[in-house]
């Protein structure tokens, strides 16, 4: 059976200026800063004039652990959007950008797939306006400004061994994850071990994410730790007198982006810190602007719910002040397979004992997202291969767990394929039923919230991490930092820390092998398993076949 590729049917999209999208959501033309005709950041004025309006319904959707079987999150979160819309209401998208490294490596991209798209997907894809570079920018001038002062004296008397601020830049590239810089002689500085990481794991992405407005995101900036002392006492980005100059870097990518579906209805795309190394959501500045203008906004978290959602209502909702009204989880026939042993190449075969035998990862994903007081709904994202019996186990699993199932062929007929969840979204948001809270209070001690999440969500018997973390945790919390919430970097493929375990196991440890302090963005990073926060390309990566075709079109995109 023969399809159209996503890029073929995005080329196709009958796209309105973006004007008109604007005026949908009544922002005036004057409001809005054009990037061509079909894309456009909202002013920072417009967004302030916005506060005394109600909010909206925030609708989150997440998924089960990612298979390569494929999954669909985004392409769910775009179709939800637009499904809701064609049921009369007003609805407004939130998603992610998409990094560069991940769509020439084997991730692709970020704007969803089939009918269910938002457009332009090529530059969505590519550098969009420019946000990702601006924040790249702005990371390494600060990294530059860091060795500027100490060549010219140190006065600081930052102690050259614990510079904590590394480099970023929007590629996969593994040859820069450790390096040595400032060699070759007394004019390029003093020798030191540092090295790369991608741009969507540094944290000026997640607190351009985090910011409320342009002077929250100057002290946040002005608060990142980047080095000690000799005295152990720390540095700050504001001693470096970098906060100013990052931030008139970052004031145009602070503004969110919008752009539209394939149904042209709304869609806001800012930001995009990675889900297993930071904490995967869009911008809060983007949400809370969306929430003014709609109805109903849909948003999604990155990867299982297991590291997107527990940060979305973890550290986004918890910081920014949101309350979820419903979830969505999003599941696929065939992932179920995947997770009941089957391989990739057998997925066409129907399985229905290997669907439920996978149906666990899903059930502990409805467990989690319900802990938090969040009702929730199972969309299943159809593929043409799925048979009745399949789609039928699903069904019967989601109902034992006291959820719903519901089949959605959005990605093959648009909004017209996802009605039915858009009406059960609409009832679970209608009535009231979210009683959302976190996970832990704030004043929990910092080890004891990795312990929480490692045993609540991941269902982990224990948490190991030598003496020197556990010290340093405590460190941090003599400091003023204890209040803090904790983003775990692990795989996103498990709730272990091991890749290759599908499933809901029990009765596993996580290992922590680096805490790390994001005092800027507000948050603890705790690094466990072998997560790189700089990933490297595959044996064959997509950037081998992406080209521009004869007629100047760009391929391979996907």
């Amino acid at each position: 059976m023969a399809f159209k590729t996503d890029i073929e049917i995005a080329r196709e999209a009958k796209k309105k200026p973006i004007m008109e999208i604007g005026a949908k959501l009544g922002i005036p033309s004057e409001h809005l800063l054009p990037y061509g005709h079909d894309k456009a950041k909202v002013s920072q004025e417009f967004i302030k004039g916005l506060a005394g309006k109600k909010d909206g319904k925030l609708i989150l959707v997440t998924a089960i652990n990612p298979t390569p079987a494929g999954e669909g999150k985004t392409t769910t979160t775009v179709g939800l959007g637009d499904g809701l819309n064609r049921i009369g209401k007003k609805a407004v998208i939130c998603i992610r950008e998409a990094s560069l490294g991940p769509n020439f490596g084997m991730k692709g991209g970020a704007a969803g797939g089939g009918y269910a798209q938002v457009v332009p997907m090529e530059e969505m894809n590519l550098h969009f306006t420019g946000d990702f570079h601006a924040i790249t920018s702005a990371h390494n001038l600060l990294s530059a400004m860091i060795d500027n002062h100490i060549y010219w004296g140190n006065e600081l008397d930052i102690d050259e061994r614990r510079v904590m601020w590394r480099r970023v830049m929007d590629m996969n590239d593994r040859a820069l994850r450790d390096i040595v810089v400032s060699l070759g002689g007394v004019s390029n500085g003093f020798p030191r071990q540092t090295g790369f990481d991608i741009t969507v794991a540094s944290e000026v992405m997640a607190i351009l994410c985090l910011s409320n407005d342009l002077d929250d995101l100057q002290k946040r900036l002005g608060d990142i730790v980047v080095a000690y002392t000799r005295a152990k006492k720390p540095i700050y980005a504001r001693d470096i007198k970098a906060d100013g100059a990052m931030t008139v870097l970052l004031k145009d990518a602070m503004q969110p982006n919008l752009v539209q579906t394939l149904e042209n209805n709304p869609a806001f795309v800012h930001g995009g810190p990675f889900a297993n190394i930071a904490h995967g959501c869009n911008s809060v500045i983007a949400t809370k602007t969306a929430l003014k203008l709609g109805e109903y906004v849909v948003t999604e978290a990155g990867f299982g719910a297991d590291l997107g959602a527990e940060k979305f209502f973890d550290i986004k909702c918890r910081k920014a002040g949101l309350k979820p009204a419903a979830a969505v989880i999003v599941a696929t026939v065939r992932a179920m397979k995947m997770n009941g042993g089957v391989a990739k190449a057998d997925l066409g075969t129907e399985n229905v004992d290997a669907v439920k035998k996978g149906c666990p990862n899903l059930g502990r994903h409805i467990a989690n997202v319900k802990s938090f007081g969040v009702p929730v709904v199972v969309a299943i994202n159809h593929f043409y291969s799925d048979t009745d019996a399949e789609i039928a186990a699903v069904k019967a699993f989601v109902a034992e767990q006291g959820a719903e199932a519901i089949l959605c062929k959005h990605w093959a007929n648009g909004s017209a394929g996802i009605e039915d969840l858009a009406h059960k979204v609409v009832q679970l948001a209608e009535s009231g039923a979210s009683n959302f809270a976190p996970l832990y209070p704030d004043d929990m001690p910092l080890f004891q919230k990795i312990e929480t999440i490692a045993k609540r969500i991941y269902h982990a018997d224990e948490v190991i991490a030598d003496k020197s973390i556990r010290d340093q945790l405590k460190g941090w919390e003599a400091a003023g930092y204890g209040h803090l919430p904790i983003c775990v970097a692990k795989t996103q493929y498990s709730f272990t820390t091991d890749p290759t375990v599908r499933g809901a196991p029990t009765g596993h440890t996580v290992p922590v092998r680096e805490v790390r302090l994001s005092a800027g963005a507000g948050f603890i990073v705790v690094i466990c398993g072998e997560i790189m926060t700089m990933p490297g390309l595959p044996k064959v990566p997509s950037a081998e076949v992406i080209r521009l075709n004869d007629q100047g079109h760009v391929e391979g995109l996907f």
